[in-house]
């Protein structure tokens, strides 16, 4: 009777302090926002502990991330204001610029006034970039019109380097963000211009596939990809072999332009060869997720 009354209750007594546990080993496995809310109830002084613990720990990341996030957006904001701020010296060099056309060497300082002018624009880009879904805004457009108003604005940066843009194919309309989607398309026409050789052309090209489809590509004649960074080409930072060599890569253009593409429905995907060039092709959804949204 001793030994049954001893294996019942020891039973009894594990399967009691256990309850806590196991009810933690299932959180632990299914992780969600309101994890602490389906912490149970604790029996015991060592299970009360325990839950304090958690309850603290979880004050604390709270607290954490809430400066980390104040920290974050006043960064934000700084670098908004220095861009906003900068713009305005910037606008009055194109101004003298534009008025002294007939100078030579002011072709030159244009040139290097559109690449500060690029980066100082992509650097307000990526403070935006965060907050995309609430700056979101889908408007019909003719594709190619957009590619063409960003070759205009790249326009000194090809007669510097004697490069050609020829277009091809016929108008495509598509439903997308107008602003993200030029920022997408900046992107590539510029990484195009970058690589291209001097005298070399740029073609930009619109199709619709089978599925119905809008893709727009952009293809130059520069050094090409190798093929063990094609894979990586979209990745943070990532410069490749071109990158070393000519040593003017970020590793960030191609990134950004990946995120963007990636949060209003546009495919982006590279192709290259190193006897041919690179062609970066856009694909753009038949029906757009912010579209049923928007409706």
């Amino acid at each position: 009777m001793f030994l049954i009354m001893f294996t019942v209750f020891f039973v009894w007594r594990c399967m009691k302090e256990m309850k806590y546990i196991r009810a933690l080993d299932a959180i632990a496995k299914e992780m969600n926002d309101d994890w602490l809310e389906t912490l149970p109830k604790p029996d015991h002084l060592r299970d009360e502990l325990v839950s304090e613990v958690l309850y603290a720990a979880d004050r604390f990341s709270k607290r954490k991330l809430t400066d980390f996030k104040l920290a974050h957006r006043m960064e934000n904001d700084h670098i908004a204001s220095w861009v906003h701020e900068i713009k305005s010296p910037l606008t009055a060099m194109k101004l003298t610029i534009d008025a002294n056309q007939s100078d030579p060497i002011m072709r030159k300082v244009e040139a290097d006034w559109l690449r500060i002018h690029l980066l100082v624009d992509r650097l307000l880009y990526i403070t935006r970039l965060p907050t995309l879904e609430s700056d979101y805004v889908l408007e019909e457009t003719v594709i190619q019109r957009l590619a063409a108003k960003e070759v205009r604005d790249l326009v000194s940066w090809c007669m510097e380097k004697n490069i050609a843009v020829e277009f091809e194919g016929e108008d495509a309309e598509v439903i997308t963000d107008i602003k993200w989607c030029r920022f997408i398309i900046r992107q590539l026409v510029t990484n195009a211009v970058k690589y291209s050789p001097e005298g070399g052309t740029i073609r930009i090209s619109t199709e619709v596939n089978h599925a119905g489809n809008v893709i727009l590509s952009v293809s130059d004649e520069g050094p090409g990809i190798q093929a063990h960074d094609l894979p990586r080409i979209f990745d943070k930072g990532f410069t490749g072999g071109n990158g070393r060599i000519y040593n003017a890569a970020t590793g960030l253009g191609l990134y950004l332009a990946r995120n963007a593409a990636d949060k209003i429905g546009i495919t982006l995907e590279a192709q290259s060869d190193q006897t041919k060039g690179t062609v970066v092709r856009m694909m753009f959804t038949t029906k757009n997720d912010f579209e049923a949204t928007r409706k």
